[in-house]
């Protein structure tokens, strides 16, 4: 252990979080304090996500002992990529553990740190570091002058604030800008093809439009030619704001939703994400979609929900019933969004009761907790609250899609109850962000509140 390498101190939140973490310090050593050890034998029981990454965690570690040989673990263990993982670059630097005991008192965090301290003392001429997800514990470690950091490997991006919108606004002479254009009518619709300029960095499936008097919305359907070549075909949106032209009965209020509503109700997009603070209609509109498509021209099974099942206040403790009944208290939002939907205005109580039979037979509200091992057919899937899965979940969940299946995450960002979770390493956040480049998935940040005066005001003054 020499050099001007550094050694990084993981804590256990960073191996439950993310597994792989070991590998991906690059050149640099990774050390494991003894109490780390002993917190992941206590998290490895259960089914749940924690505890399947702790498993994970300690099958890697004894991998890497087997391979480094009973001598190696003195000086440290080779970290050799595991198969299967793919990791940008490879780990080269080594695995230490914590051989002296240490004196910290009770608390695992204070033995973590007393550990961190003995490792400094040990190494005086390299810089240590120690690497977790607790504040707390990083506020502790400045205190006793320890260089302490968060995991960030998995973030999706450095500022929030650089996150792919899904629309752009075009400008005034952008006609003028493309003579070259061709237009032409094909099935009732109207599509243009132009060469892209330079400062045009569009991607599949991003809304354009332009504002003012001549109030254009366009769709880039695909780009295709190298990079000094480009050429964009674009088509004119359907415009849903008008009642004659609402899906299952719910107009565009405004023009993210409007957008919102072509992409949902577009059978080439397959993934459709949608981030937007409370009542900007994100669920009531993937919702109208979802039972068009499927009621109306029949084009999926049924509607599948499902949503991580984080609670914002005391747990509510065991419930008892089938899954869909467990889940029941989870739905409020889908309950209240199909009390919209299902309001025929003629056949009184009995013809409400009629439409709610017949749409709940055709949504299905599913646990997150049984997904694995599933494979969706030709359903529609609502990912709600999508904001408070890791990017593994994220993974876990879109990888289910089977043949004529469309997935649609739902989220606000600002309201992330999952610890150790945040606005960039959300794994909604990074489905918008990995997604953009592709050809059949689409996403549209909605801006306005349209749940009612009230709420509206409430948003800005509370």
């Amino acid at each position: 252990m020499t050099g001007s390498k550094r050694i990084y101190a993981l804590d256990t939140n960073v191996l439950l979080h993310d597994p792989t973490s070991l590998f991906r310090f690059e050149e640099h050593d990774v050390f494991i304090p003894m109490t780390v050890l002993e917190e992941l034998d206590d998290k490895k029981k259960g089914g749940s996500e924690v505890s399947r990454n702790g498993r994970q965690v300690s099958r890697f570690l004894n991998e890497l002992i087997e391979r480094g040989g009973g001598d190696g673990i003195r000086n440290g263990v080779e970290l050799i990529n595991p198969q299967g993982i793919k990791l940008n670059r490879g780990a080269v630097g080594r695995l230490f553990f914590q051989q002296r005991t240490g004196h910290g008192n009770g608390k695992a965090d204070n033995q973590i740190l007393a550990a961190v301290i003995d490792l400094r003392d040990q190494f005086p001429d390299r810089p240590v570091i120690l690497v977790s997800k607790d504040i707390n514990l990083r506020i502790k470690a400045s205190i006793y002058g320890i260089t302490a950091e968060d995991y960030e490997n998995d973030r999706a991006l450095d500022d929030f604030a650089l996150l792919f919108t899904g629309s752009d606004a075009l400008p005034e002479d952008f006609w003028t800008r493309h003579p070259e254009l061709r237009s032409w009518n094909e099935r009732g619709r109207t599509f243009y093809e132009m060469d892209m300029h330079e400062d045009e960095n569009w991607y599949a499936n991003e809304c354009l439009y332009m504002p003012g008097e001549n109030d254009v919305e366009l769709r880039v359907l695909e780009i295709r030619g190298d990079e000094d070549n480009r050429k964009a075909k674009l088509v004119l949106l359907d415009d849903h704001t008008h009642a004659s032209h609402g899906v299952w009965g719910i107009a565009a209020r405004n023009r993210e939703q409007n957008f919102a509503m072509n992409l949902l109700m577009d059978p080439d997009v397959d993934f459709v994400t949608l981030l937007g603070t409370a009542g900007t209609g994100k669920t009531l509109l993937a919702l109208a979609a979802g039972l068009a498509q499927v009621m109306d021209q029949q084009r999926y099974r049924e509607i599948i929900m499902t949503r991580a099942t984080v609670s914002v206040g005391e747990d509510i403790g065991f419930l008892p019933g089938t899954e869909e009944e467990k889940m029941t208290p989870w739905m409020g939002a889908l309950t209240d969004n199909l009390e919209v939907l299902a309001n025929p205005e003629e056949g009184g109580s009995w013809g409400r009761q009629a439409t709610n039979d017949l749409l709940a037979s055709r949504v299905k509200i599913r646990s997150l907790n049984f997904m694995r091992g599933r494979t969706f057919l030709s359903r529609y899937l609502i990912i709600d609250e999508a904001q408070n899965l890791t990017p593994k979940q994220m993974k876990t969940l879109i990888t289910r899609a089977g043949p004529g299946t469309k997935i649609v995450c739902l989220g606000n960002v600002e309201q992330i109850d999952t610890p150790y979770l945040t606005e960039t390493t959300s794994g909604l956040t990074y489905a918008v962000d990995r997604f953009k480049m592709w050809a059949h998935s689409g996403h549209i940040t909605l801006k306005r509140g349209e749940r009612s005066r009230l709420a509206d005001f409430a948003s800005e003054a509370l």
